[in-house]
């Protein structure tokens, strides 16, 4: 299709769809997928790139196809601060800090190291190869297909078309790595006695493996705030989302204009406009009607479709022009999540270590979701807390995220290799060193004992 319209859209969403259906279908129903544990989003993402262009061509996607990650990514990022409740900064700082240093160690190192690995030696072995190859490291393992996306249009605008592509490609090996490491450091830890909730691999709950939620573990997806006979609930949260994005994709192209040569990512700018609209609803007390739980299934939602279109668009050529290169960033990438889960984590933790460490390898190598996918299996019932620590963490690791996301591109693409990826490695050092200046490293490494029934 070389004219796109109204219908190739709706084409597009529906193959889409469709194919989401089919890989929920194969999670339910065959048990060697079951056991990858890969999520549907992605099983649906493989069957597109199969049947789609890159393979056999039968889909009929139009070319717009790789274009959708952009605005699906913006999607995301303005559904996390819109109905987020009120938070106790201090009580968060308390309660959460070995989390947030942890989440930050994972941040600064991955970004940081796949940057510096790039620049000292791949670059050195490929001369041709642009400055920021590395940057694709941190931008599909730690941060995912929304992530790579956000990095690809970020690099595009300077001319690295193939960066999208690329950056698609480290996102799914990254999950792949992260199963498939992940899974065999649950079994070695739990033959250990590493794990507190679980004693065998085995104990698994079904729905970890099919995917489908038994009827006594479902839970809602949200509450109606507004009356359907004024408004349905859906469409006024999926019409904040809208709105939030329009005007952001309305001011990029304002702040494009003013400062020519500088490209803002989409994504940045509706953050930062979701914030805006959290506080103003805020202020004039109508947040009450904004459902957290609503506006997550949305930014949910954008995630399941944007690592399905994002796998389907990957463009077979340029990863194969590039196979040599991304093999041995991949490669490094993989150990070097492996160095931070065993020697940063249990350093870091005093409880749980195995359990939260596990978290950040999933995190580290195939985004969050693949991390909580991972905890599920050694903590079912969520115990540990991880995640709601991971939670309240976050909110000080989205300004640090949204920085490296809107200036690495730039900075790469302007002359200014060094300075990401050594600002980034020397804050993870000085991280480390504050932890060991106050004692709280290491606290962990002589408490090896577990007890198992825990309340």
């Amino acid at each position: 299709m070389n004219d796109f319209s109204i219908w190739s859209l709706m084409v597009d969403v529906s193959i889409i769809s469709g194919l989401l259906l089919l890989g929920t279908i194969l999670r339910a129903k065959v048990k060697w997928i079951q056991s990858l544990f890969l999520p549907a989003s992605m099983i649906a993402g493989f069957a597109g790139l199969g049947l789609g262009p890159s393979g056999v061509d039968i889909l009929p996607f139009s070319d717009q196809l790789s274009s959708y990650p952009g605005l699906l990514i913006a999607v995301i990022f303005a559904s996390i601060p819109i109905g987020a409740a009120k938070v106790n900064l201090k009580e968060i700082i308390h309660r959460v800090r070995e989390m947030w240093s942890y989440s930050m160690l994972l941040t600064l190192l991955m970004w940081g190291g796949g940057a510096f690995f790039g620049l000292v030696v791949i670059k050195q072995l490929f001369t041709d190869l642009p400055s920021g190859f590395g940057v694709i490291l941190g931008a599909g393992f730690l941060g995912g297909h929304g992530t790579a996306a956000a990095i690809g249009e970020g690099f595009s605008q300077y001319g690295w078309e193939e960066a999208m592509t690329l950056g698609m490609t480290s996102a799914t090996v990254g999950i792949l790595v992260a199963v498939l490491g992940g899974l065999f450091l649950v079994k070695k830890n739990t033959e250990k006695g590493h794990t507190q909730f679980i004693s065998s691999f085995k104990d698994l709950p079904a729905e970890l493996r099919s995917g489908l939620m038994n009827k006594d573990k479902r839970i809602a997806m949200g509450k109606e705030t507004v009356s359907p006979s004024s408004i349905d609930p859906l469409v006024l949260h999926l019409s904040i989302i809208s709105f939030v994005v329009g005007v952001s994709y309305w001011l990029t192209g304002a702040l494009e204009s003013i400062l020519p040569g500088i490209s803002v990512p989409l994504l940045s700018i509706a953050f930062v406009v979701a914030l805006a609209f959290q506080f103003l609803v805020r202020t004039v007390k109508a947040d009450d009607y904004i459902d957290q739980r609503v506006m997550e299934r949305i930014g949910g939602s954008a995630t399941d479709y944007l690592v399905a279109v994002g796998i389907a668009s990957i463009n077979i050529t340029v990863v194969m022009d590039y196979a040599v290169p991304l093999i041995l960033l991949f490669v490094f990438g993989s150990i070097w999540a492996y160095l931070i889960f065993r020697f940063i984590g249990p350093n870091i933790f005093k409880d749980f270590w195995f359990e939260k460490s596990l978290f950040g390898w999933g995190w580290s190598t195939g985004t969050v979701a693949m991390g909580l996918a991972l905890l599920r299996i050694v903590d079912p019932e969520l115990k540990s807390k991880t995640m709601d620590d991971y939670a309240l963490a976050y909110i000080g690791m989205v300004p640090v995220e949204i920085l490296i996301i809107t200036f690495t591109p730039i900075l790469f693409s302007t002359g200014l290799p060094w300075v990401m990826p050594i600002v980034l490695l020397i804050g993870g050092i000085v991280i480390i060193a504050a932890h060991k200046w106050l004692g709280l490293w290491g606290t962990n490494i002589k408490d090896t004992q577990y007890k198992r029934n825990i309340s």
